[in-house]
């Protein structure tokens, strides 16, 4: 997975063919309406209000895409909080050099307060402010493991006679065993059928722990299709939850179309929340997307089409668009995940308006 679609020549992320939207293999939120980046901009200005308008505020952007996200959110802030636009320092942190040039093409740093750094260049707690991550999570190559028999095997691949093949051996590193603990997932019980298959996604630990190396204070906001532990090893989801995603079509092979689809597999959120414990990072708030958006204004934006003087056409496109954000089989039942270090208890506690439908939050 990680040649296939990070491999320098052949990747599918470093290929210039790659395309998000309607003329690539798949949508994001950003480039199907600038109204996920605006209101996402809105929360980001409170947090940076509950922080105390800290200056720098620093937004970490990482996998940014093809740079739609970054660009609506500083424009937003541009013109309607420009005070806090002057206090914003942006940084991407992109694998890909294919994408990168495709960020410097629409968000140049002579017209935005915008920079690209890899992890190395960023000195150890010098960030306050929040990291951000959009459907990166998903795109982490993964351990693909097997219930074989009355054991538990990880799934490799060979070349045989010229063609691709999988085969099954022990685990290639001890911390698959120690991630299914502390997600208190058993996956050698009875109720888990024989050749039940799933993943395992150590490198979105690895990147947690160090977003937490960097970050001093503020916030960690990782959103992603996934579920907790307890429905992402159901016993019935036996075929695992990796994806693969060709021309707007979805298919679970990941050995034909190399290097020219894009694989993912769904987020853990409850690994993540419980390796955030053990870095002392806070969960403050686990929603869905459209829960997330409604509380900061989308469902104001659907009233008040009622009453823009727009052709039809043009209502019906704005208005599917907005639908599009919350629809709940789709981007609006994707995991949004918010987590906290060295926040005050005041500041834990202060309402968000991402996040204020307790009665409906999530629990990890």
């Amino acid at each position: 997975m990680d040649m296939c679609l990070y491999d320098k020549q052949y990747g599918y992320y470093s290929s210039k063919a790659i395309a998000i939207g309607t003329d690539g293999d798949f949508f994001t939120s950003p480039s199907i309406s600038a109204d996920f980046g605006e209101l996402l901009a809105r929360q980001l200005e409170e947090f940076w209000q509950v922080l105390g308008q800290p200056k720098p505020f620093t937004l970490v952007e990482m996998g940014a895409g093809e740079g739609i996200l970054a660009k609506i959110i500083l424009d937003y802030l541009q013109k309607e909080n420009n005070i806090f636009y002057e206090n914003i320092q942006y940084l991407i942190i992109e694998k890909s050099d294919s994408l990168k040039e495709k960020q410097q093409q629409i968000i140049s740093p002579e017209k935005y307060p915008v920079l690209w750094k890899n992890w190395q260049e960023i000195e150890s707690e010098s960030i306050v402010g929040c990291f951000i991550s959009n459907e990166l999570m998903d795109a982490l190559p993964i351990h693909r493991i097997i219930k074989h028999g009355d054991e538990l095997k990880e799934i490799f691949v060979t070349v045989n006679d010229g063609k691709l093949e999988e085969i099954y051996d022990n685990f290639s590193s001890d911390k698959i065993e120690e991630y299914l603990t502390m997600t208190q997932v058993d996956l050698r019980g009875d109720n888990y059928p024989h050749n039940y298959q799933t993943e395992v996604n150590l490198l979105s630990l690895e990147i947690l722990e160090k977003i937490n190396h960097k970050l001093q204070r503020g916030y960690i906001l990782t959103v992603d299709y996934g579920y907790d532990a307890q429905k992402y090893y159901h016993p019935q989801r036996y075929e695992g939850t990796l994806k693969c995603y060709y021309q707007h079509r979805h298919h679970n092979n990941p050995y034909v179309n190399v290097g020219c689809q894009d694989i993912t597999s769904h987020v853990n959120f409850t690994a993540l929340k419980k390796v955030g414990e053990i870095f002392s990072l806070d969960k403050i708030g686990f929603t869905q997307q459209a829960l997330f958006l409604m509380g900061l204004g989308l469902g104001d934006r659907l009233y008040g089409l009622s009453n823009d003087k727009i052709l039809l056409s043009e209502l019906w496109q704005r208005r599917n668009q907005l639908h599009e954000l919350i629809n709940p089989q789709g981007l609006g039942g994707f995991g949004i995940l918010l987590q906290g270090k060295n926040l005050s208890d005041r500041e834990k506690q202060t309402p968000l308006k991402g996040f204020t439908d307790s009665q409906f939050s999530m629990a990890l």
